[in-house]
């Protein structure tokens, strides 16, 4: 029984390591997005005329 509880114990904290990995790199890629299109917008908008 202490068998199968290690391995789940195992597995469990595996995936939470890969999950909060997976995490970091999504969060990370995203801000980068967003600051690249943040600072393309910022530049397009003085070729703007009303």
């Amino acid at each position: 029984m202490q068998e199968k509880i290690h391995k789940i114990m195992t597995f469990v904290g595996n995936m939470s390591i890969i999950i909060g990995v997976v995490a970091i790199v999504v969060g990370v890629a995203g801000g980068v997005l967003m600051i690249v299109g943040g600072g393309k917008l910022l530049n397009e908008r003085k070729t703007l005329i009303f």
